[in-house]
């Protein structure tokens, strides 16, 4: 069987992200699933994901954007783009990320992934070259989130979705299930737990308060919640592995957790939890100190881990036993590294607990159903997440085409800080913080495509630019450092709550404000967003030309 054209990719992610059912959307994605070789099952699968199944493949936005931007004016040739013979398919794109993740590092290795990032958006056709730069950034957002994954596996091999899912989680490899789903469907149901090999994450929903939460969990384990990144740990006698919540593999990067979880008094175990940095103090460090230390291989800054789950323990498979066993067995095997946590049913007593953990210096809590398994890759209402949200008024700067649903309106807005005293340009100016397209309404998509025409300055492709005059309302987890905006800041989970029609530029909050993080007390609780260490920026791309 001929590998899948990419072209037939593009054109079925175009139909998801255009599609508002959900059945739609995983009809549409199965049809993609069964029409593939079963050999590019998991490389198809990694793509619709923005995933690559290679993992880091070296090269990042920066870089991506450069040679899209070298190649956009150059027209396609008949002779040598989207002909017959030469039409890209799910295997050359597979070929390719492989390539690009197996140069090695050091002197010419920039220069070597060049070189293969060009001869693959060379072969494509401009819709390919979109496609492939916000797969190689993570950006697609076609609405294939991994539970739409599963059900159009279920659709396309006729297997029960519960089968499906549960293969997914159990072996951490959505791919592979594809592949196992539609070529050994009487093999799914043989995944089972095991030590050394990933599960996907439990995932939490939101909720505005602890007693929210409570309404939703019933009796429940509520928890400090880590500003840290999520880590799942494996150990086998002296073998310890340590995986991210997106299963990549850090082991070698934190030598300071291996070390740690060896020390403890088990033999065979896989654990859930966070690493973090500490300051002097005892309170948390900032979370880019953390992700700093946490992409380098060794350093001064030492990481500690903590677990609030336990999946296995000595031969015992834990993930479909009650919380509150788990949390017996958790306490018996980490000790002192487990997550402090309360166990009650009473609002009065979980807002108390919460706010202790934010005087702690520390994000929220996390409200756990103290009856509930662990449920494996899903987000559910079993666990609830409470954590404080912010807002700040910034000035739109430019606004970014959208794509999918949001095709012909502005979408991604530029946002901007007030300069007053001219420290990243001329006084009175604005720098940019940052970028977000969420919390927009579809009325709000329409209003600022309209408004948004009538005060433009210029336009490219991709951006309009308008004169900043337009205030907007951005609720944000907080604020970290960053180099990739001027300002030198970017906001963690930025959304829209709302335009300010009441205020002018000259009112906008302050770069000096946003660094120095006096942007006002928390202004509600509560929010969406992933619920991993490894967290959102407000620095997303929803680009595609009108």
């Amino acid at each position: 069987m001929e590998s899948l054209p990419l072209a037939r990719v593009v054109a079925a992610l175009d139909t998801v992200s255009a599609t508002a059912s959900r059945t739609g959307k995983a009809v549409a994605l199965a049809g993609l699933l069964a029409a593939s070789a079963p050999d590019d099952l998991p490389a198809l699968v990694g793509v619709v994901r923005a995933q690559p199944r290679q993992g880091r493949l070296g090269v990042g936005w920066r870089t991506v954007s450069a040679r899209l931007a070298a190649l956009a004016e150059v027209a396609d040739a008949p002779s040598t783009t989207g002909t017959e013979d030469n039409r890209l398919t799910v295997a050359d794109v597979d070929a390719a990320f492989t390539a690009l993740a197996g140069v090695p590092a050091g002197t010419g290795s920039s220069t070597a992934r060049t070189r293969i990032l060009d001869r693959l958006l060379a072969r494509a056709s401009a819709s390919e070259r979109d496609f492939l730069g916000r797969v190689l950034v993570g950006e697609l957002r076609t609405g294939a989130l991994d539970g739409l994954l599963v059900d159009a596996v279920a659709r396309a091999s006729g297997q029960p979705v519960a089968v499906v899912r549960r293969a997914a989680m159990l072996s951490g490899d959505l791919g592979g299930t594809a592949r196992r789903a539609l070529t050994e469907p009487a093999t799914l149901a043989d995944v089972s737990l095991s030590v050394g090999v990933p599960v996907l994450p439990m995932l939490a929903s939101t909720a505005a308060s602890v007693a929210d939460a409570l309404a939703i969990t019933g009796e429940a384990s509520v928890e400090y919640k880590l500003d840290g990144a999520r880590i799942q740990v494996h150990r086998d006698g002296e073998e310890v592995l340590v995986v991210t919540r997106s299963l990549a593999d850090v082991t070698d990067r934190l030598p300071e957790v291996v070390a740690a979880v060896r020390a403890l008094p088990v033999e065979r175990v896989i654990l859930d939890g966070e690493t973090l940095l500490l300051g002097e103090d005892g309170a948390p460090r900032p979370f880019q100190d953390t992700m700093a230390r946490f992409g380098a291989r060794g350093g001064d800054a030492v990481l500690r881990p903590w677990f609030f789950d336990v999946l296995h323990a000595d031969g015992r498979d834990l993930i479909d036993e009650p919380l509150a066993e788990r949390r017996r067995v958790l306490r018996e095997v980490v000790g002192e590294r487990m997550i402090p946590g309360l166990v009650t049913a009473d609002p009065d007593a979980a807002a108390a607990f919460a706010a202790e953990a934010l005087a702690a210096g520390h994000e929220g809590v996390l409200v756990k159903g103290i009856a509930s398994t662990y449920a494996a890759g899903r987000r559910g209402k079993a666990w609830v997440k409470v954590k404080p949200v912010r807002t700040v008024d910034l000035v739109v700067l430019a606004c970014e085409w959208g794509s999918g649903r949001r095709r012909g309106t502005l979408s991604n807005l530029h946002l901007g800080a007030r300069d007053p005293d001219g420290q990243f340009g001329a006084p009175g100016g604005f720098v940019m913080v940052g970028k977000t397209f969420k919390g927009l309404t579809d009325a709000l998509l329409a209003w600022q495509t309209e408004r948004f025409g009538q005060i433009e300055t210029r336009r490219d492709a991709w951006t309009v630019h308008v004169r900043p005059e337009v205030v907007v309302e951005i609720a944000f987890d907080g604020v970290q450092r960053s180099s990739r905006y001027p300002g030198g800041v970017a906001l963690r989970f930025a959304r829209v709550k709302g335009y300010r029609s009441d205020k002018s530029a000259r009112e906008a909050d302050t770069i000096g404000e946003l660094r120095a993080g006096l942007i006002g007390p928390p202004a509600e609780t509560g929010l969406g967003g992933s619920d991993d260490g490894m967290e959102e920026w407000a620095g997303h791309d929803d680009r595609k030309a009108p």
